[in-house]
């Protein structure tokens, strides 16, 4: 089992920049993929970006592609979401998954285990 923490969102103006943090604890030894995925009201969860166990291989969405970028500190079992030039339609709840199985990585179905996920408002 894995348990993932997320913390680092808030309220910023269009423009702005956020780094989301996710600490994960339990089974850590495993080369899980991490990824963000948002969701916002009235929407269906998406994918945001993924990174693999060395952090060599990194997926994003095309909506954050440029903006975000997704890193990750194994010694310290927490992976980040660095998002710049923030705007309005990135308000959502940001989760943290990880995949122990490295398939479908940027469908929510390629993740056992999740966060409760951090509010992210951006203002116009």
């Amino acid at each position: 089992q894995v348990q993932l923490v997320e913390s680092g969102g808030g309220l910023v103006q269009a423009g702005g920049s956020l780094r989301l943090s996710c600490a994960a604890s339990g089974r850590t030894s495993r080369s899980y993929v991490m990824g963000w995925f948002r969701q916002a009201p009235g929407k269906e969860r998406e994918f945001v970006a993924a990174i693999g166990w060395t952090g060599d291989s990194t997926y994003y969405a095309d909506s954050g592609k440029g903006r975000f970028t997704i890193s990750r500190d194994n010694a310290k079992n927490t992976v980040y979401l660095q998002m710049n030039s923030l705007k309005p339609e990135d308000t959502a709840v940001y989760y943290c998954a990880a995949s122990n199985s490295g398939v479908a990585v940027t469908h929510n179905y390629g993740y056992g285990y999740w966060g409760q996920g951090t509010q992210v408002t951006v203002s116009s």
